[in-house]
């Protein structure tokens, strides 16, 4: 009965690690697009009204690190996206 109790519980916390790294990946995604959207209207792209950038810019520094971030280690994107779904 032990094995079987270590092996569920082996295969459960695999699915919880794999699921936890999905969701990290996915945040910083949705941060560095969120920044993107709103630093847009910077190079004249249509976006959010200025002012209402202006007003979200001090509470907008995890956002734009992680897009400093993104914009460092864009060499790669894909390979990253297919290194998480462990596509060969």
């Amino acid at each position: 009965m032990e094995p079987i109790k270590n092996f569920l519980k082996g295969f459960f916390e695999y699915f919880k690690q794999s699921s936890t790294e999905y969701i990290e990946f996915e945040l910083r995604e949705l941060e560095n697009v969120f920044a993107l959207i709103l630093m847009a209207s910077f190079i004249g792209i249509p976006s959010p009204p200025t002012t209402l950038v202006l007003r979200l810019m001090p509470h907008m520094v995890k956002e734009i690190k992680v897009m400093q971030q993104r914009a460092i280690d864009l060499d790669d994107v894909f390979a990253e996206v297919a290194g998480m779904f462990d596509i060969d």
